[in-house]
């Protein structure tokens, strides 16, 4: 549902705009015309038979028209900007007179050479948009805390993933492939921040991905958070499906992994009644390492405020499309990456999954390493 709703503005305003446009670059001829047409045509078909039978389609038939819809979707964004930078190009030579007399003599040539100049690079922009998706990077962040671990632990190596979004794009192979990933790191523990479904929860338990979140490796164990995502849908059925991959559920709760520092895992900031972080860390030894996982990353100065030594947060995607990620600079404090506040340091993971589209233009599907060190000895 929310794929139609987001790409219902492009159906009405980009795809008219697309369409007159390369109409009038194409030659004016029925064989080039007629299956010019036909793929606009067919396109908002079969975008409006998905829009109107949406919950009476199979599964397999929804998550197809989907990919479709979608691509395209995306392909307007980029098709869009690059007309309208042809536009202002356009524009600015009746004020100037500098287009090459090669240009304007040919002007129909020009027309259909830009034509599928920008059809080829927006083809190739998609293909590398996906594979980002497919192939998420290790991220590796180095942080040192000044404060002393229990057990004599000088170090801890925490993989951390959020954002897998798990639903008809991101499935069972996608998930397998993270599992992987996060054991080659051998770390001591892993935190999933967030966003661990996407809408419906019906597709990680048909498909059984919980088996393959019990593959996680780490001796001081996996523990898991919730995202806004959490809340969506069938709210009750997700809390069931979480507890069945083993993770450690904290919401608004404490963890003392190995004794040697605490892990506090908030409630998302959508639930307005999630616990001041001040009542969760009341008790709490702050000669210790404190670390936070908190979804959305809004509660930098709170988090300052009470002493917590090192946030994680997911969220933003980094805007997982460009030009998103300039907005979200005007929209976070940190947006993505790594932050210091104070004696607070901070990491926002752009996400290992997605949502919506399986596509990330100027931004990269990660899992992230962090390899923190503790204080050794008294000043």
């Amino acid at each position: 549902m929310k794929v139609f709703i987001q790409s219902i503005v492009a159906q009405l305003l980009l795809n008219p705009y697309i369409f007159w446009r390369g109409y009038q670059a194409i030659p004016a001829r029925k064989s080039w015309r007629i299956p010019y047409t036909l793929f606009f045509i067919i396109e908002l078909a079969v975008y409006l038979f998905g829009f109107f039978f949406r919950n009476e389609l199979p599964d397999d038939l929804m998550i197809a028209i989907q990919y479709y819809c979608n691509t395209w979707y995306i392909s307007m964004i980029y098709i869009t900007l690059s007309l309208l930078t042809l536009e202002v190009l356009r524009l600015s030579n009746h004020w100037r007179h500098w287009f090459p007399k090669i240009v304007t003599t040919y002007w129909k040539q020009t027309k259909l050479s830009l034509f599928f100049i920008i059809l080829i690079g927006v083809a190739a922009l998609m293909f590398h948009a996906y594979h980002k998706v497919q192939n998420p990077v290790v991220k590796n962040v180095y942080v040192t805390l000044d404060k002393k671990a229990g057990n004599n632990r000088d170090s801890l190596t925490i993989v951390m993933m959020s954002d897998l979004h798990i639903g008809e794009v991101i499935g069972k192979k996608l998930v397998q492939k993270y599992v992987a990933l996060s054991n080659a790191q051998h770390p001591d523990m892993v935190v999933i921040v967030g966003d661990v479904i996407d809408y419906e929860s019906r597709f990680a338990e048909k498909a059984h991905i919980e088996e393959d979140l019990q593959q996680l490796k780490a001796p001081l164990g996996v523990y898991i958070v919730y995202g806004n995502h959490e809340y969506r849908a069938n709210r009750n059925a997700k809390y069931r499906w979480l507890k069945k991959t083993g993770a450690t559920l904290l919401i608004d709760s404490i963890a003392m992994p190995d004794s040697s520092f605490y892990l506090i895992g908030r409630d998302d900031n959508i639930n307005k009644k999630r616990k001041p972080l001040q009542a969760l860390i009341k008790g709490v030894d702050k000669n210790k390492p404190v670390i936070v996982l908190d979804h959305q990353p809004w509660s930098f100065a709170e988090m300052e405020m009470n002493g917590a030594d090192l946030g994680l947060h997911g969220h933003t995607h980094n805007g997982q499309l460009w030009p998103y990620p300039l907005v979200l600079k005007f929209v976070y404090e940190c947006a993505y990456g790594y932050y210091r506040k104070g004696p607070t340091q901070f990491y926002v993971s752009s996400g290992i999954g997605i949502a919506g589209p399986p596509y990330r233009v100027g931004t990269q599907s990660e899992l992230v390493v962090i390899h923190v060190k503790f204080k050794t000895s008294s000043k």
